[in-house]
């Protein structure tokens, strides 16, 4: 259990408003392609959180895929977070660069992108993954990893002679449109510094926070 008791520094490199732009799309846009540079393992990673049908938060890794008015991801609709989705559009997202001593937060809500937004995306995944789209029940319960490997043959054998795999149409993507985007450092002495933009209107309100 000695990682509980561990404290890292995490330095002295301060993240000031006069360096946030305005736009925190575009401030985000950065932070990512410096993770990218960084060699961040999976650096579009977010842990995305939603509200059940009985209120209960859960949490789940997914990979953005879009920036734009909004962060976009991509699952299947039927899954336990389409579900949440469906009841409840309201979520949260976390992206944890821990190495930089980075995080960004974002609240708002997911609405689904347009159908021939989620096929063009799906027209851009690898083969397999367009199969296994077609496979996967995705948060049913199932006896077995070979009875879901005998399925995903199933779907390969059905599009063999196929060029092109046409999007499931209980698949596609999710635009989360914040609210609140949260942009963190990590500093000495947990004396953090975090910067929030909130919606104001048409505009960004910018303010920091107390670590």
């Amino acid at each position: 259990m000695d990682s509980l008791s561990r404290h890292e520094d995490y330095g002295s490199l301060p993240l000031e408003e006069a360096d946030m732009v305005a736009n925190p799309f575009d401030q985000f846009a950065t932070w990512l392609k410096d993770a990218e540079e960084f060699g961040i393992y999976e650096p579009n990673a977010m842990v995305l959180g939603t509200i059940d049908d009985n209120g209960r938060p859960t949490a789940r890794t997914v990979l953005l895929k879009g920036l734009d008015t909004g962060f976009q991801f991509a699952t299947n609709y039927l899954s336990r977070k389409g579900h949440a989705l469906d009841g409840e559009p309201a979520v949260t997202a976390v992206f944890g660069w821990y190495k930089m001593h980075r995080q960004v937060i974002i609240e708002g809500n997911a609405e689904k992108v347009t159908p021939d937004e989620s096929s063009e995306y799906f027209a851009t995944r690898p083969r397999g993954s367009q199969v296994a789209a077609w496979a996967s029940e995705q948060s049913r319960p199932i006896e077995s990893r070979a009875a879901i490997e005998d399925k995903f043959d199933d779907a390969e054998e059905r599009f063999a002679g196929e060029a092109d795999v046409p999007r499931p149409p209980h698949w596609g993507g999710y635009r989360i449109v914040p609210s609140r985007i949260e942009f963190w450092k990590g500093r000495s002495n947990r004396m953090h510094d975090r910067i929030v933009y909130t919606r104001d209107g048409d505009s960004w309100a910018v303010e920091r926070l107390q670590p």
